[in-house]
């Protein structure tokens, strides 16, 4: 198209474009309230569990409609705070999913930055085997983690609920793809200077990774919390119990004698550990999201 035509071409009217600007102001309002229905329509059941968590059981035996009038009480906590084993599956929800947290963190930024930055025979297949991974369905796994670890007699330990969880394939890819981002002048510059490759990861490379090392972390974390499978098949002595086994316990033995509000109270209580990682990391969560990091 000559310069002449794109001169000629006119420009739009006031009422055109008043027109353009109702239509994409009518677009936002409808994607807004799309948005609002879908986040209305996923926290509904959270506020049925948090309301039911404070109304009396007996109440409730007879009214599980009535969410926001009276009676309430706070028995229901009270009871978990004292009288119940829920303290002891909190503690272990917190040991298994810090370690595993931790030793995820520590395995997948060592193997990470050996894929990113050094070379060795066969590095290309061990790869591709470790992304592999990502493919292995965890149920295709119990089967054989079961033995292995009947046969060490290492059931009902930490170590059994935290071991199994740390071959972490995507893991591993996230931190290899962000080394491989990291530029490789700032590591030859310190090579130079006789610095070791353990050191020049330690004291340059892995502080630079800190929001992936954060993005994994989260993952990591809320995966350990709210495992079931293996938990349930390792862990057959209460005492051992993660939090969501202990609650699934309760709701098969004691759903008719304690009473729904209390299981709702349980609920709550093992939510509000997550609900407090994401108060504080929540920019993290949305990058990972996202597909982006945070600086």
């Amino acid at each position: 198209m000559s310069t002449t035509a794109l001169k000629s071409a006119p420009s739009p009217s006031p009422a055109q474009r008043s027109r353009g600007s109702l239509a994409g102001r009518f677009g936002e309002r409808v994607m807004l309230g799309a948005v609002v229905l879908l986040a209305l329509v996923w926290i509904a059941p959270l506020v049925w569990v948090f309301a039911l968590s404070f109304k009396p059981n007996a109440f409730l035996q007879q009214h599980t409609d009535v969410l926001f009038s009276p009676p309430f009480t706070l028995q229901n906590y009270t009871s978990i705070v004292g009288t119940s084993a829920v303290g002891g599956w909190l503690i272990n929800s917190v040991i298994v999913a810090l370690g595993q947290t931790f030793l995820t963190l520590v395995i997948a930024s060592l193997a990470g930055y050996g894929f990113a930055r050094t070379n060795f025979p066969g590095k290309r297949w061990l790869y591709v085997i470790c992304l592999a991974g990502l493919a292995v369905p965890e149920q295709a796994l119990v089967i054989p983690l079961h033995s292995i670890f009947a046969s060490l007699d290492w059931h009902n330990t930490y170590g059994a609920l935290i071991l199994p969880r740390l071959a972490s394939p995507f893991g591993v890819y996230l931190m290899t793809q962000y080394f491989k981002a990291v530029p490789v002048d700032i590591e030859e510059a310190a090579l130079l200077d006789n610095a070791s490759r353990f050191k020049v990861f330690w004291r340059i490379v892995l502080p630079l990774s800190i929001p992936a090392q954060a993005t994994l972390a989260i993952f990591t974390f809320l995966s350990a919390w709210n495992d079931y499978l293996w938990p349930l098949v390792s862990a057959s002595k209460p005492e051992m119990y993660t939090l969501t086994i202990g609650l699934a316990s309760t709701q098969g033995n004691f759903a008719q004698s304690e009473g729904i509000g209390y299981l709702m109270a349980q609920a709550v209580f093992a939510g509000l550990p997550i609900f407090v990682l994401y108060l504080f990391f929540q920019k993290y969560i949305v990058a990972a999201v996202a597909g982006t990091t945070v600086r």
